[in-house]
């Protein structure tokens, strides 16, 4: 597991092995919203030679304040696609090793939302992706989740060109009750009551249908969907345009470098 809090990582590495004493389970420090951090935590990964099938891309910000990244880039973009983006870049060469020697498909998910329908006109301000000016928290939050697809989508024709066993798909987890709405003031309240528990999904529920991405036979050789409710689902249209996930492609390769 790549953990911001090592604390939380260690308490959920501790519950893992209480419940399944036989799961080997590491927590490694990943910061997404940090580059440095991402090519610290690959290149610690790659140096223990481990094998590398699933990738699941669920680190998440929501409506937070204009901020900056400590690379100077929008906080939620740069946590909720930059980090992901560069991460996955990173581990892939890993991933088609494995792939190759396990003769096992490789899978990449990335988790995105509903929200990625709610984002900017046009989808994403490429052009001043960094301005304060007409930044809105709620539709950032959409451009980043709407990256997410775009990044899966993309993925997924490259690495069918390439005849690499590797999918990659996105997916809507549900509304959940986690701290993910903690920027969200009245919203956090009403999550986090009985409106909450009764009308949004718990956390099993809301992993139900990353795990069945992630792990289920009938998903086998799918890529370039996106999945909800454990089952095939369809992005927006911006979610679904050829050009826009290209411009992203180079847009996040020009950020990366």
């Amino acid at each position: 597991m790549g953990v911001r809090n090592t604390a939380a990582g260690r308490d959920v590495k501790e519950a893992i092995v209480k419940e399944i004493p036989t799961a080997k389970v590491d927590a490694m420090e990943l910061d997404l919203s940090s580059m440095a951090s991402v090519r610290k935590f690959a290149s610690d990964f790659s140096s223990l030679g481990r094998p590398l099938n699933l990738l699941i891309n669920n680190a998440g910000i929501m409506a937070t304040p204009f901020m900056l990244s400590k690379d100077k880039i929008e906080l939620q973009f740069a946590t909720n696609h930059i980090g992901h983006f560069l991460l996955t870049n990173l581990l892939l060469d890993t991933m088609k090793k494995t792939a190759r020697a396990s003769k096992r498909e490789g899978r990449i998910i990335n988790v995105s939302s509903v929200a990625h329908r709610y984002t900017y006109k046009g989808g994403m301000r490429f052009d001043n992706i960094n301005d304060e000016s007409g930044y809105s928290r709620f539709a950032a939050y959409g451009q980043s989740k709407l990256a997410n697809i775009l990044h899966a989508n993309e993925l997924a024709r490259r690495l069918k060109e390439e005849g690499a066993d590797i999918t990659a798909n996105s997916l809507h987890p549900g509304s959940i009750v986690t701290n993910l709405f903690r920027h969200m003031g009245v919203v956090d309240d009403l999550v986090n009551n009985i409106f909450g528990r009764i009308a949004l999904k718990n956390v099993q529920q809301g992993a139900a249908t990353t795990c069945y991405v992630a792990l289920h036979p009938q998903v086998k050789g799918r890529t370039g969907e996106c999945f909800q409710d454990c089952n095939i689902g369809q992005a927006s249209e911006h979610g679904r345009d050829v050009e826009l996930e290209k411009k992203l492609l180079d847009f996040s390769m020009k950020m990366v470098k």
